[in-house]
């Protein structure tokens, strides 16, 4: 390399064509400067244009040598530094191609298709076979090239694969045409330009003509040059690009030289002792010291490594009207350290507008989060926030607090609805409808007991106990209200005390009825002695008793733990977020709801056991057989309710369906007791007064259990 060479002797060098990037090392090529920007910053231009247009998945495309393997360096290195641009691919152009091998070039590329950004730093002839083989795979239109200065404008590389380049965007050193070098070059002829040893060479090859080798025409060629031809008239001209950089470098060393006369020889004509002979050290220093305006009007100036700026201009390859063979390049942007792109002013294949994507992965959608590829930080999978997650960031989803639930779209979290059983909700109509009607049942035959309270019918029931049961019966549907109103303090401590007190007070009331004709029927087996307990006050105390348990522990549970109202976001976080609600409630779990209920169902359990044990007892005793009907339609109900209630755990709409389930079910068996119980005799009572009377039925078994009823009863009754 010439710059190692002149660097040995100390001999100060401008080049006016390297732009290799390794020429800026300023310890190995100390003595070389540049009027041409290195390959680095058109690296740097490079990235910036892939930036702006949004890509970041992108492959190279180098030509063998020093040029295209440091430009393709130089690009690696820069988008690395620069983040957001990964490198699909960097495909090397071996110096002496096989058969097939750009064919293999395109393979290559395609195993990465979404890369379609194609960085290329590599000699007109490789760019030219590279468009080949990609018309030749029908590729036309899916690579987006940008190549580097070794394309710029060139129509060469682009000659009849214009369809192939159409969209690529190339860029080119800032550069203007020298007018006065045209006039002065179209001027020379081969007698006016002797002193150029290479003009004859150039005559022959500019106008396909031969001379002799002392310039006079040759006998032996078929075309023999006459002299009197013209540069631009019988050829074509266009000037070389590289032509204001060579004047540039040219004045360069005259204003360093300049500088150096003035400073070292002032006031003298021509070399000075100073500068005889000159220093190559002091001469670099002057040279990178210049700064004018050169051919083109730009500044011309060095860094301290001897570089010139970089200033680029940038193109692209364009059809006209809608015809490639046409088209031509079209400046759309320049690089001055930053970059100006006129996006807009943009084309490509097929005549879109929109700039085509080069991207690994295509961005992920509202709710999704990406989950980066290892290695290869352009590249993600897009995975859903699902469930009640919400995407936070591009990379991270977390869960949404407990009381919320996230947006349609995963973006974020809104709080999750609450809902209750209201008065006007359908589900609350049914168990509201039966608690009315049994209030009103109830009502009317208790009425009807107190205005017929001496008659044999009223009397035979066992009044006392009755009006107990009876009472039992309308707690049980009054309890309705209170699950349907909405839960408070208040509303939650009646709740515990009047959900089981209820059904206790009834399966109390009941339980000693049959325990008491029981007693009385095994009792008559043995003896005419009445059992013990049977008085009415006696049954009043028993049952109370029995009561006085529900209300002892739920007061104790009163006082361990008050009620209150909690939003429940659990009971109804389905799988579905749209259908999660929080569910306002009293502080009771499903469980704690069924202990409340839980005596009494042991005391209904034990009645139906006494019932099952006295259903052989004498028709003498009227209400034996009702109770244990009753009792066995009761059991029913309730095994009918568990798998109900505890079937809807992950059901939507599970607070209305057990809200719903438990009022219906108490109703149902409160309205069994009363309808098996208390409605036939107000029937009786109210439309057949006559069979309201007392009947005397006397056999040897029901003389045996005659004094077993207690004072101010009848031992029967009409049926």
């Amino acid at each position: 390399m010439v710059a190692n060479v002149l660097r040995l002797f100390a001999i100060p060098q401008i080049s006016y064509a390297s732009t290799a990037p390794e020429l800026s090392d300023s310890t190995r090529y100390d003595f070389f400067s540049r009027v041409v920007p290195p390959d680095s910053y058109q690296a740097q231009a490079m990235v910036d244009i892939v930036r702006a247009l949004g890509w970041n998945y992108v492959s190279t495309l180098a030509s063998e040598g020093n040029y295209g393997e440091s430009g393709v360096e130089a690009f690696v290195q820069i988008s690395r530094e620069a983040g957001g641009v990964c490198i699909a691919q960097s495909i090397k152009i071996p110096r002496e191609p096989k058969p097939g091998e750009f064919n293999k070039v395109i393979r290559r590329l395609m195993e990465t298709p979404n890369a379609r950004g194609i960085i290329i730093f590599a000699n007109e002839d490789d760019i030219r076979r590279v468009l080949e083989a990609a018309r030749q795979a029908n590729l036309t239109g899916h690579f987006l090239w940008v190549g580097s200065d070794s394309w710029g404008a060139k129509i060469s590389p682009v000659l009849n694969l214009e369809d192939v380049a159409v969209g690529a965007i190339t860029i080119l050193p800032k550069r203007a045409s020298i007018d006065g070098f045209d006039q002065y070059f179209m001027t020379r002829s081969l007698e006016n330009n002797r002193r150029n040893i290479w003009f004859a060479e150039f005559w022959e090859e500019n106008f396909n003509c031969k001379l002799t080798s002392s310039g006079t025409q040759s006998d032996d060629s078929t075309r023999k040059c006459t002299g009197e031809e013209r540069i631009g008239r019988d050829s074509a001209y266009e000037q070389e690009g590289k032509v204001q950089f060579v004047i540039d470098a040219v004045y360069a060393i005259a204003h360093a030289l300049h500088s150096m006369h003035q400073a070292l020889c002032p006031g003298h004509t021509g070399l000075c002792p100073a500068m005889e002979p000159t220093d190559g050290r002091t001469l670099l220093q002057y040279i990178r010291a210049v700064r004018f305006n050169g051919s083109a009007g730009t500044p011309v100036m060095f860094n301290e490594n001897g570089d010139a700026p970089g200033r680029y201009d940038i193109f692209q390859y364009q059809a006209t009207n809608g015809s490639a063979g046409s088209g031509g390049y079209q400046a759309v942007g320049q690089w001055a350290e930053t970059l100006r792109l006129d996006v807009e002013a943009l084309q490509w294949s097929g005549d879109l507008r929109e700039v085509p994507a080069s991207q690994c992965s295509l961005p992920c959608g509202p709710g999704e989060r990406k989950k980066m590829v290892k290695g290869v930080p352009c590249c993600w999978h897009c995975e859903a926030c699902d469930g009640y997650r919400f995407q936070v960031d591009e990379f991270t989803c977390e869960a949404c607090p407990g009381h919320m639930r996230p947006t349609r779209n995963h973006t974020g979290c809104r709080p999750t609805p609450v809902v209750r059983l209201s008065w006007s909700s359908p589900w609350a109509a049914p168990p509201l409808l039966l608690a009315v009607l049994g209030i009103l049942a109830t009502t009317t035959v208790v009425a009807t007991f107190v205005r017929h309270n001496n008659t044999p019918i009223v009397r035979a029931s066992g009044r006392e106990l009755s009006y107990v049961l009876l009472t039992g019966i309308f707690l049980i549907y009054a309890i309705t209200f209170l699950m349907v109103a909405e839960p408070g303090a208040a509303v939650c401590a009646c709740r515990r005390l009047f959900l089981g007190l209820g059904t206790t007070l009834s399966y109390s009331a009941l339980l000693t009825k049959t325990n008491r004709i029981y007693r009385i029927f095994e009792q008559g087996k043995r003896s005419v002695t009445p059992p013990p307990f049977i008085s009415p006050t006696s049954q009043l105390v028993i049952t109370f008793s029995l009561t006085s348990v529900q209300v002892v522990g739920v007061m104790a549970w009163l006082g361990a733990q008050p009620p209150h109202s909690v939003i429940d976001y659990e009971e109804q976080r389905t799988v579905d977020p749209e259908q999660a609600r929080g569910v306002l409630k009293c502080d009771m779990s499903d469980l704690s709801l069924i202990g409340c209920l839980g005596y009494s169902l042991l005391l209904m359990v034990t009645c139906t056991v006494y019932a099952i044990k006295a259903r052989g007892v004498p028709e003498t005793f009227n209400e034996a057989k009702p109770i244990g009907f009753t009792m066995y339609t009761t059991c029913i109900i309730w095994l009918a309710f568990v798998p109900i209630f505890f079937g809807t755990a992950q059901s939507a709409e599970k607070i209305y369906i057990q809200t719903t389930t438990l009022t219906v079910s108490l109703s149902l068996s409160a309205s069994v007791s009363l309808g098996m119980l208390y409605v036939p005799k107000t029937y009786v009572i109210l439309f057949h007064p006559e069979q309201n009377v007392q009947k005397r039925k006397r056999s040897l078994k029901a003389t045996s259990t005659a004094a077993a009823p207690p004072k101010g009863e009848d031992a029967e009754a009409p049926k």
